[in-house]
């Protein structure tokens, strides 16, 4: 067993073999804390300073820089074998306003490519990161303008869709679009057909575009845990009069299935609160999995949890340390600020294993030969 110096000495050789990494849209840093060991962040870019506190609390103080990305110039930063970017979705997402991929927030994938540009040398693999609209709306538009934009920069291009239920209690799809130097040639990394991570939504966006590359990334291992599993049960609840009007939402057939479920033992039933034909529900997941985490702007972008123990329900929110696993951190990440601080640090992030599995088998292969095409 590892024990203090040797422990360090360890840490301090992984981080020098650690190829370097460019993080824009860095948030939190949950990408820089899923890509260890394979890359280390140099540089990374972000524009909440709340958010900021808890990436400086986590990683390298002096690698974030706080501002818009419109300010930032490529040709200050340094060479990079990767660059991240988990750009804005919210004119992609079914929850905004599906402006589209040149709509003000989440056309900054724009700016994120000019920076690129502007680069002594533009990193030999890429990653935009997004939500499902970006390749399901539009008729997969958004996808082709964005595919079509990195593969004019020289890079082979293609996507896969990725859902944190695969490793954590949470459903959350996510599409990584993803490329590599058109001159790097790894024939076992990429495949002739679709796989497990390309269901229709990306197979009816590859057929719009030129060029796609179907990565071959490997099945990972059926999710065990579930949401009872995650749950702080000594976390205070809500205060009785608060808890009788939340269980008084519960549509009768939500709460025919909750009464059915719950046999003694401390039970969780995760659910976001709903305005349907005029009328504000709670609508519940039976599962035991929580839905996806999205950022608090307001009741009910908060997930509520219906708690039954000891013969009684209560009910409250999810903790920010609960939403954190929910997302696959580790407890001893530092989550700084409010409730609602930590609550978006965590619904506005990246699940660490999916990020983990795509570098470790894919992301950091590619990196390593394009290295070796340049060395």
């Amino acid at each position: 067993m590892l024990r203090g110096r040797n422990r360090s000495l360890v840490r301090a050789r992984n981080l020098r073999a650690a190829l370097p990494a460019l993080e824009f849209f860095a948030g939190s840093g949950l990408a820089a804390e899923a890509m260890k060991p394979f890359f280390r962040a140099v540089w990374a870019n972000d524009i909440c300073e709340k958010k900021a506190a808890t990436y400086r609390a986590n990683h390298p103080r002096e690698v974030l820089r706080v501002g818009g990305i419109e300010q930032v110039r490529g040709g200050d930063l340094p060479d990079a074998a990767l660059a991240w970017a988990s750009f804005p979705c919210q004119d992609l997402s079914l929850a905004g306003n599906l402006g589209g991929i040149d709509s003000p927030r989440s056309g900054l994938v724009w700016q994120w490519l000019r920076v690129l540009d502007e680069m002594h040398h533009r990193p030999p693999v890429v990653v935009a990161e997004n939500v499902l609209g970006l390749v399901s709306a539009a008729g997969g538009a958004n996808y082709r303008d964005v595919h079509e934009a990195i593969a004019a920069r020289g890079y082979r291009v293609g996507a896969v869709l990725l859902d944190a239920v695969r490793f954590v209690p949470q459903s959350r799809p996510r599409v990584f679009v993803i490329g590599v130097d058109e001159r790097v040639r790894a024939d076992e990394l990429e495949c002739e057909s679709p796989l497990w991570c390309h269901p229709e939504a990306i197979r009816r966006a590859a057929d719009r575009v030129h060029r796609f590359v179907w990565w071959n990334l490997p099945e990972p291992r059926s999710m065990t845990s579930a949401l009872s599993d995650i749950i702080d049960h000594s976390a205070p609840t809500d205060p009785e009069p608060k808890a009788r009007h939340n269980l008084s939402l519960i549509p009768p057939g939500h709460r025919a299935r909750m009464l059915k479920a719950v046999n003694g033992k401390p039970t969780a039933f995760p659910g976001y609160k709903r305005t349907r034909s005029g009328r504000q529900v709670l609508e519940l997941r039976f599962d035991d999995i929580a839905g996806c985490l999205r950022t608090p702007r307001g009741g009910s972008s908060r997930q509520a949890l219906v708690l039954y123990r000891q013969g009684r329900f209560s009910t409250r929110l999810l903790t920010v340390r609960e939403a954190a696993r929910l997302m696959g951190v580790r407890d001893s990440y530092r989550i700084v600020g409010a409730y609602n601080d930590g609550y978006k640090a965590m619904g506005d992030a990246v699940a660490v294993p999916v990020v983990r599995h795509l570098t470790r088998f894919l992301l950091a292969p590619l990196a390593k030969r394009a290295a070796r095409l340049r060395a």
